[in-house]
């Protein structure tokens, strides 16, 4: 996965879910973007299944028990440094030559959420997205949020490409990675493809 001496960088899109991100590695500059990998990124334990929905206690029920609440976050948190590390050093580039685009559904504030089971959600949206953020800063890996429904706005902005041009280009990255080739896959490497062309 060693870029040509000609490349600046290396970037990765994520799209942030429950439990896991999907990964797209993007290589290149952000004229001639390559894709290069894609990788699913664990956030949770696949042994521990609450750790999955961690403030929540059941089908639409909130998780009450703080401490439980507290255990199901440390083992995320370890699990997401786990990840990211493997995921870094799978890269064969310091980590200070690769920068980050997450990708998430949500950045509302949890406290502002009224109804107990859609805060456990909100409360799950935070905690994925910040210890995957955490797990990169660890790295040195600098990363921006941006929430979904702004993704195609902020990507044609901050590209410079038409719609019809970015979407010419994931259709190549899809191609090239083969499938599965979602939403969740194409939003990771329009964040990375933006990771590459960062914001002045």
């Amino acid at each position: 996965m060693t870029p040509t001496a000609a490349d600046a960088s290396l970037a990765i899109g994520f799209r942030v879910k429950s439990g896991y991100a999907i990964a797209i590695v993007i290589g290149g500059r952000a004229k001639a973007p390559a894709a290069v990998a894609r990788h699913i990124v664990e956030l949770s334990d696949p042994d521990v299944a609450s750790t999955k929905q961690p403030y929540h206690s059941g089908v639409g029920e909130a998780e009450e028990d703080q401490r439980e609440i507290a255990r199901r976050v440390k083992i995320v948190t370890r699990v997401a440094a786990k990840s990211v590390a493997a995921l870094l050093d799978s890269c064969d580039v310091p980590a200070s030559r690769i920068r980050a685009a997450l990708v998430v559904g949500s950045v509302i504030d949890p406290a502002s959420v009224g109804n107990p089971h859609i805060r456990a959600h909100a409360n799950e949206g935070r905690l994925f997205r910040t210890v995957l953020e955490d797990a990169l800063t660890a790295h040195r890996v600098k990363s921006s949020v941006v929430v979904e429904k702004q993704l195609a706005a902020a990507a044609r902005r901050q590209l410079a490409c038409s719609e019809a041009e970015i979407k010419r280009t994931l259709a190549g990255f899809g191609k090239i990675l083969g499938s599965p080739w979602r939403t969740e896959e194409k939003a990771a490497a329009t964040a990375g493809w933006m990771a590459l062309h960062p914001e002045p």
